[in-house]
């Protein structure tokens, strides 16, 4: 069912009539209802309309593929980390021709946690779907043989943390005493002190 890294999918968007005060703004609302995998619907090549109500429809927006990218490891382990891994999908509403109404169309599927992240960083609308069983376990099989956590880094004692100044500058602290002290200044002064002691000795007897 699954190739190694790549997945072809089907993404389902639902489109609802906006009801109460928000109306007076906004007539309908789109929002992402499903991700199907491509070969339940292999058929399907352009966009097209799955029901139509008064107040609803729904539109599959086939060609899309999800890619698993061995340096996107991390991304993959922590959407499987959560309790219902999801997809992630972005869409943006634009006029599928000129002077069309505007529509919703997905651009991009991931199940990468990263991937999604940028794409909310970048302010572009993201919405998630859960990832049916065996697109998890397929997930799953590509993480365990790519992922590898980074080791743990032990934690540097404190006494051999480099000292800094206020500014971040490297310091250092010297354990020797300084000259400041009452010993430092009677030591200076014994220096011009020593030849006038030599001469008060009396003189050595002559033979």
């Amino acid at each position: 069912m699954l190739s190694q890294t790549s997945l072809p999918v089907h993404v389902v968007m639902r489109c609802e009539r906006v009801k109460g005060p928000m109306s007076r703004w906004q007539t309908w609302r789109w929002s992402v209802a499903d991700v199907w995998p491509a070969e339940l619907n292999p058929q399907v090549t352009v966009r097209h309309c799955l029901a139509q109500a008064d107040d609803h429809s729904l539109w599959l927006c086939p060609g899309h593929d999800v890619t698993l990218h061995r340096d996107d490891a991390e991304g993959y382990h922590l959407n499987l980390s959560a309790d219902q891994p999801v997809f992630w999908v972005m869409w943006r509403t634009e006029p599928l021709a000129e002077g069309d109404e505007p529509v919703a169309q997905p651009l991009l599927v991931t199940l990468s946690y990263h991937e999604a992240g940028r794409m909310l960083d970048a302010q572009e609308t993201v919405e998630t779907v859960p990832a049916p069983t065996e697109v998890v376990e397929w997930l799953q099989a590509f993480t365990h043989t790519h992922y590898q956590p980074e080791p743990k880094r032990r934690k540097r004692p404190e006494s051999f943390r480099t000292l800094t100044d206020r500014f971040g500058n490297p310091a250092s602290v010297s354990t020797e005493k300084g000259g400041r002290g009452g010993g430092g200044r009677s030591a200076a002064g014994a220096g011009p002190a020593g030849p006038s002691a030599q001469g008060t000795q009396p003189p050595a007897e002559s033979p």
